[in-house]
């Protein structure tokens, strides 16, 4: 008999009542017959083979388990084991493994990329969402009914330095600090206010889940709320990380943040802090609003009858009052949560956090799937009007014109973007190139990569080039716009670099007028309906600047694509406009009709 799992992961497989352990290395797999010759860490307890339940092949049951639960769960399997468990005279030995929940989603929904060798007879997830998600999405056999294990509250931790100078300036930990600052009123956030609340991987972590649950909780719903969740993710993006002890070695680190929080389980600040003495610990702050809890559901899994049984007498097992007291000690509160971790010390709060009732599950299913249409990296090509239309002024900012107001908003557009993005950028006006109505400034391609097929040493990458050239354009006052033919051939490059693990956009930034001298735009409409495809949806948005564009045409032309056009008539509204162009994600492509 034999296990195999990943690299990443770790095994425990936990097989005895007489506590003799042997430690072995495994490359491949776990094989019972050969423990000596075993290459990659795990630890095995040999069974005594007396007993009446011995003398038949035992069942396995291999659960995997969340990383951070994991200890605790392989510490359980080994108390189960030697309690000699069976299932028609066979005796069930109980193997853990730590498996990332995306990881054990992706083996039990049937995908073949990024799964486990083997799939898991039982799994405990940091979260039931996931066990929700994987039912949504079609996994088999997956039993009715999980059992909770343990509970750890979401806090935001940060050194107790810096707790206690935010509670000097009366600054309490709230959901609404996981927004970018100018969400919250301002450019940046002020001196007494953390720098930057860093969140897990939605994608890799329930803690992750929970915090965007939190986060459309407290904005609520409705066009505003969505440009807030926008902002959140992009926001989010840049700071995630994908396990919770690499954000907690972060926050000792002094040389990048100078005001580091972040969201992570209770348990995790736990510990941290046991690895060792700090003169400045880590500490854990309950948020005003309320806070979630991180539930760790078991549920089986099992495709095999006898497995199965063995599988759900384990999860009988994992409901006793030793395996509490297990979880306890490792950190955890209780399954009910009413019963706090044993040696919290001076870094956990005493008292049992307050819930937030209001996110309730359906609200962080409707998280998870609102993150999995924004995250997603963009392939975006953008088209930037220079034509004589862009040199007029815009109202509201003295001096300013509608180019160099929009050139400043895609700038700072521009780092709402991370670097997993694609992107180009084309300048257009009719005849700014030899006769050309656009000019190609940055090909389409990574944003941190130097653009060109073979980049020398030293170049900027394609982020530094838009950067610059945000500050540099200019509208050239005698040239006619050339829009329409424009996004024609736009739409063309980017359906032709369609990428369908990213969202795929071309956005044009313009006065919103055309001058006639190439395609026309029922012309243009109709090439577009034709081309455009389902399966490769490119979404045209447009944002157009100042009263005189031509809303009826930039309407008909951007609905084709299920796209979107956004006006934008003062500086003030720029970001906004932005934001709500991203967040049409949220519907597409069945978004209704977008209104410009």
């Amino acid at each position: 008999m034999r296990s195999t799992r990943n690299k990443q992961g770790r095994h425990r497989a936990a097989l005895d009542s007489g506590g003799r352990r042997r430690r072995a290395r495994l490359r491949g797999g776990l094989a019972f017959a050969a423990l000596a010759a075993a290459l990659l860490a795990i630890v095995v307890v040999v069974i005594d083979r007396a007993g009446p339940c011995s003398a038949r092949e035992p069942v396995l049951v291999r659960v995997a388990a969340a990383v951070d639960v994991a200890p605790a769960v392989m510490e359980a399997a080994v108390a189960f084991n030697g309690g000699r468990a069976e299932v028609d005279g066979r005796c069930v030995l109980v193997q853990v493994t730590e498996e990332p929940p995306a990881t054990v989603l992706r083996t039990l929904i049937g995908d073949r990329a990024g799964v486990l060798e083997e799939r898991p007879d039982g799994w405990i997830a940091d979260s039931s969402a996931w066990i929700r998600l994987a039912r949504k999405q079609g996994a088999r056999d997956l039993a009715e009914g999980e059992t909770v294990v343990a509970t750890s509250p979401l806090v935001f931790a940060t050194r107790r330095s810096l707790a206690d100078r935010f509670a000097v300036g009366r600054i309490e930990m709230n959901w609404r600090m996981v927004f970018p600052a100018t969400i919250r009123g301002r450019l940046r956030p002020t001196e007494q206010e953390p720098d930057v609340v860093r969140v897990p991987d939605p994608s890799l972590a329930g803690a992750g889940i929970a915090t965007v649950a939190a986060a459309r909780d407290i904005v609520g719903s409705g066009p505003e709320a969505d440009k807030a969740l926008t902002a959140f993710v992009r926001w989010a993006q840049a700071g995630s990380a994908p396990d919770y002890r690499s954000m907690l070695a972060a926050v000792d680190d002094r040389a990048f943040w100078s005001r580091p929080v972040v969201i992570v389980p209770e348990q995790s600040v736990w510990q941290h802090n046991r690895q060792g003495a700090a003169a400045d610990p880590v500490v854990a702050l309950h948020p005003r609003e309320g806070t979630i809890n991180l539930d760790y559901p078991y549920v089986v899994s099992a495709t095999d009858p006898a497995t199965a049984a063995g599988a759900r007498a384990f999860g009988e097992w994992l409901r006793s009052g030793s395996v509490q007291e297990t979880v306890r000690r490792m950190g955890f509160r209780s399954a009910d949560g009413a019963l706090p971790p044993y040696g919290g010390g001076p870094g956990l709060p005493t008292e049992r956090p307050r819930a937030r009732p209001s996110i309730s599950p359906d609200m962080i299913d409707e998280a998870l799937t609102a993150w999995s249409r924004l995250a997603p990296p963009t392939n975006i090509l953008v088209l930037a009007d220079s034509s004589r239309h862009m040199a007029g002024p815009i109202e509201g900012e003295k001096g300013a014109t509608r180019s160099s107001v929009a050139l400043r908003a895609a700038r700072l557009g521009l780092q709402l973007f991370p670097d997993s993005t694609h992107m180009g950028l084309w300048e257009f006006a009719e005849g700014i190139r030899e006769g050309e109505p656009y000019a190609e400034r940055v090909g389409l391609g990574p944003i941190a990569e130097p653009p060109g097929e073979t980049p020398r040493s030293g170049d900027l990458t394609r982020r530094s080039r838009l950067d610059a050239l945000t500050q540099t354009m200019r509208a050239h006052p005698k040239l006619d716009s050339s829009l329409y033919d424009t996004i024609l051939a736009g739409f063309r490059e980017v359906t032709g670099n369609y990428d369908s693990a990213m969202n795929n956009t071309l956005l044009v930034i313009t006065a919103g007028r055309d001058d006639g001298t190439g395609v026309s735009r029922r012309e243009l409409v109709e090439t577009l309906r034709e081309e455009w495809s389902p399966d490769q949806p490119v979404q045209i948005v447009v944002v157009a600047f100042g009263d005189g564009s031509d809303r009826a045409g930039l309407n008909e032309i951007v609905s084709v694509t299920n796209g979107s056009l956004h006006v934008a008539s003062e500086p003030g509204e720029i970001i906004d406009v932005f934001l709500s162009a991203l967040a049409r994600r949220l519907c597409h492509p069945t978004c209704p009709k977008a209104a410009g």
